[in-house]
């Protein structure tokens, strides 16, 4: 049996995060603010039924961390635009296939006969490329850190075969830069960060330094299981009633300080810093990353110009649920006119997104 998501020990570890957060509430008279900024926490608080557990002694935000979510409706509507055209193969990740457009979404436009395919791996979609020499293929480049790397590897094996027909449509996104426009904004007031376990496997543990140094900030980086979680709250707690911001590592079995350097290094080879528009908070700079000038063969962007039109407004608040601003509970469309089955924004279709977590695990009805 695995320990960290032993029942007994989960149940040992939930009353131990209640006994440190009354402390807290009773020294500084409220309930201790944090984000998780992995969406894949946000599905593992909710799926275990943590977060609704401790919603009387701790408020958990979910923070921009679903890279399908914070992609902004521009380049959804771009994408989908650039799989409608013919002799061109679109291959995507699953979870962007459903994520609606201003007119429609891709899987709409792959009913309509534009072929656009869903892989496992960027790799994938490069022997697609070798395999269809006659057509453009283009993958969409969605993600954060965890899966920057493997785009990189993709391009180097398209370089490395002489593929001429691949390119990758970037838009990707770095979790450091908008840690740091939440924290600049101040819409928010947190007390610390639940780190992303996956994410810091690549950057590493002394990517996070500037939380405690600039902004006088605490946070742990946590593993996914319950007692993983619950660890990293109690933990990140015990910081703050220390008085003393720093960064602790609670997920050492695979992330370290330095983080994969040969992650990093395939990420500095090919790609470099960008000004990328997030859904709900703008352009925030160097947020993302874009092929260099001599890859731009593969860059997507540049080979086939696809125009960016301003999208059809809604009532959908996807962009104030990332920022951590409102619950889903809090938006008119939730449960109503916004379902897993008709869903009108992104956080409702990722399998990490907010809504998603929330209507399948802590909804009321």
């Amino acid at each position: 049996m695995d320990l960290f998501s032993d029942t007994d020990l989960t149940l040992q570890s939930l009353q131990a995060v209640i006994r440190v957060a009354e402390q807290f509430k009773e020294k500084y008279k409220r309930a201790p603010v944090f984000m998780e900024v992995c969406g894949s926490h946000t599905m593992a608080f909710a799926r275990s039924g943590i977060k609704k557990r401790l919603n009387d002694h701790v408020e958990l935000i979910s923070g921009p961390g679903c890279p399908v979510c914070v992609t902004d409706q521009k380049s959804i509507d771009a994408m989908i635009t650039l799989g409608e055209s013919p002799n061109r193969i679109l291959c995507t990740f699953g979870d962007m296939m459903r994520v609606p457009g201003s007119r429609h979404s891709l899987m709409t436009a792959k009913a309509a006969g534009n072929d656009i395919r869903v892989v496992y791996s960027p790799l994938d979609s490069v022997k697609i490329a070798e395999e269809n020499p006659d057509k453009e293929i283009i993958f969409l480049g969605i993600g954060f850190e965890t899966t920057i790397p493997i785009l990189t590897l993709a391009i180097r094996e398209a370089e490395k075969k002489g593929i001429m027909n691949y390119s990758v449509w970037m838009t990707t996104k770095l979790v450091e830069p908008a840690i740091r426009a939440l924290l600049d904004a101040g819409e928010v007031k947190l007390d610390g960060f639940l780190l992303p376990g996956h994410v810091s496997v690549v950057m590493g543990e002394e990517k996070y330094g500037f939380l405690p140094k600039e902004y006088g900030m605490s946070g742990v980086i946590s593993g996914f299981e319950p007692v993983q979680l619950l660890s990293g709250m109690y933990k990140l707690m015990a910081l703050l009633l220390e008085g003393k911001p720093g960064i602790i590592n609670d997920y050492q079995s695979v992330v370290t300080k330095k983080g994969n350097r040969f992650a990093q290094e395939m990420m500095d080879r090919y790609l470099t810093p960008f000004g990328e528009e997030w859904r709900g908070m703008g352009v925030i700079p160097d947020s993302g990353l874009v092929l260099r000038d001599r890859f731009s063969l593969y860059d997507a962007k540049k080979k086939f110009q696809i125009s960016m039109d301003q999208p059809r407004k809604t009532k959908c608040r996807c962009g104030e649920i990332i920022r951590g601003l409102i619950k889903p509970e809090e938006c008119v469309l939730f449960n109503k006119g916004c379902t897993p089955l008709n869903p009108i924004g992104p956080c409702m279709v990722s399998t990490e997104g907010t809504c998603s977590a929330h209507y399948q695990y802590m909804r009321e009805d």
